[in-house]
């Protein structure tokens, strides 16, 4: 009996205390209401189709519109993230079970905020190779974006064979040209639900950020050079993700060049054979698109992505019509405030057997790579690679993308994230690929948990503000951090994120980036090729 009691009385007491979650307000969408949740001073809104789901007969078609529904829908969960296998050293483990069914987006907003608010929006765009990664992770959060005043948004798109495949029926069925690289017309269709939208929930769609990092930065280069996002956002932020032609060559959809790269067709015609799929006719895409899931998958994520049958994204003549080198040196794409950057010990790819063979491509430079990267020679092979390899890959690259929006008179803002979180200073002599997101988002609690040290929050803090403070004017300066100053070419400045806080500095590397920018011009594949008609 005493037992009983105790539990009713518990049960008395759950039920008097304050509620950590309470429902929203309802806010309608072209599609219809919607209803969220609060927690604290933020408003979530999770799982929100921005598209019909891509599946059986809509697999490798553009995004299409969604069913209208008539109830309020409950906007209280994550929906599943795009089909995958999960990568099991991921910096952002997922949240969900992936699927088939995935084009959903979530939105965070400050409580209690107004139709005509106009706030700011970001919207940000995950990485994972475009073969992993989505909207769920708990470090990609927008809470602490919405507590700065921020709506955040965050979308998923279709990733590997299921976002990015080509084949000669597929080419055939789409004379307007929408076929191809999926996963870039998914993030498309999400910016065109946020210019429709946003404003129901606060937002401002005249002044949206566009954010990504990785495969994500990489996509917001596709955006600033794509004829079909324009309009749909404002400003652009870009976390290690490149800019420079791909020194392995691009591919395109169906375009086999003279000692160049295959076409994206004949490698979904190679991935169909693999599987027993003869001939490229309709009856062989109607055998495709009834292709199991898992089928389709495969084995596939950033550990196995080089396997053959699989394209990644490709020079469609439609949505991507360059490699970003050659766009963004024609002027191509959209002038509007840049912020980007790279972190101090970053990703890049290297396989020279010596030293001999590391500098050889360098030429002429040859000697002023050496003193640039190995000045005393004593350099170990390894890690002298990864510098030269990471400089060609993704630093010297953002300084590229920096240098040209600074020529053009747009204002452009260079960063670098040196900063290592306190519990993995001894086990990291830089800060890895990806480790800036949770600093930026500042969800370092969840990243770190019990190890998290009062230094690593103090970084995280001035990140957000400074993302947050370009989100809504366009210049990172707060008036209460480090000053900021523009990027030009003439002065080389950029901020570099440091065990010491914010410091804006002349970039220490000016050498080594100086001569891998004279190996990468010199060594860039011939512009781009005009596609021939469609058939």
């Amino acid at each position: 009996m005493d037992g009983l009691k105790k539990l009713a009385a518990a049960a008395i007491a759950l039920l008097a205390a304050p509620a950590l979650f309470s429902q929203a307000g309802v806010v309608g969408t072209d599609a219809g209401k919607l209803q969220g949740v609060t927690q604290g001073q933020v408003e979530s809104f999770k799982g929100v189709p921005f598209a019909a789901p891509p599946v059986g007969e809509l697999r490798w078609r553009a995004p299409q519109p969604v069913q209208p529904w008539s109830d309020v829908r409950q906007a209280n969960s994550y929906s599943a993230d795009c089909m995958q296998v999960p990568f099991p050293s991921d910096a952002a483990p997922l949240g969900t079970k992936p699927a088939e069914d995935c084009l959903y987006l979530n939105v965070w907003r400050p409580a209690g905020t107004k139709a005509d608010a106009k706030l700011p929006v970001m919207f940000w765009i995950y990485g994972g190779g475009f073969v992993n990664g989505g909207s769920s992770p708990e470090v990609y959060a927008g809470s602490k974006f919405a507590e700065k005043g921020v709506v955040f948004v965050s979308a998923n798109y279709r990733l590997g064979r299921f976002g990015f495949f080509a084949f000669p029926e597929l080419t055939k069925e789409n004379a307007d040209g929408m076929v191809g690289n999926y996963g870039f017309m998914d993030q498309i269709a999400a910016l065109k639900w946020v210019q429709k939208n946003i404003a129901a929930f606060g937002g401002d769609p005249a002044n949206v950020t566009v954010f990504g990092e990785s495969a994500g930065g990489f996509s917001v280069s596709m955006l600033l050079t794509s004829p079909l996002s324009q309009g749909l956002f404002s400003k652009a932020i870009i976390e290690s993700g490149g800019g420079r032609t791909n020194l392995g060559g691009e591919r395109y959809l169906n375009t086999a060049l003279p000692n160049g790269p295959t076409s994206a067709e004949s490698v979904g015609i190679e991935f169909a054979r693999s599987l027993g799929v003869v001939g490229t006719d309709k009856d062989a895409l109607d055998k495709l698109r009834h292709l199991s899931a898992e089928k389709v998958l495969g084995n596939l994520n950033m550990a196995t992505m080089n396997q053959p049958g699989y394209a990644g994204p490709f020079i469609d003549g439609r949505v991507v019509l360059s490699d970003p080198q050659s766009a963004y040196l024609s002027g191509a794409g959209w002038h509007v405030p840049l912020m980007i950057g790279t972190n101090s010990m970053d990703i890049g790819f290297g396989f020279a057997r010596d030293k001999e063979e590391l500098f050889a491509p360098f030429g002429a430079d040859r000697e002023k790579a050496i003193a640039a990267y190995d000045p005393t020679g004593k350099g170990e092979l390894r890690a002298v690679q990864y510098q030269v390899s990471m400089d060609r890959f993704m630093v010297e690259p953002a300084r590229f993308v920096a240098s040209v929006f600074a020529s053009e008179g747009q204002p452009a803002y260079e960063y670098r994230f040196s900063y290592v979180a306190k519990s993995m200073r001894s086990k990291w002599p830089g800060a890895p690929h990806a480790t800036e997101i949770p600093f930026v988002f500042d969800t370092v609690q969840a990243k770190y948990g019990n190890e998290l040290a009062p230094e690593d929050e103090k970084i995280a803090q001035a990140m957000l503000k400074y993302w947050v403070a370009f989100a809504k004017t366009g210049d990172p300066s707060t008036g209460n951090t480090p000053a900021w100053p523009r990027y030009s070419p003439a002065t080389d400045m950029l901020m570099d994120f440091t065990e010491n806080g914010p410091v804006a500095e002349k970039d220490p590397h000016k050498a080594r980036l100086d001569v891998t920018a004279a190996y990468v011009t010199s060594s860039a594949p011939a512009p781009t090729p005009k596609l021939p008609p469609r058939p």
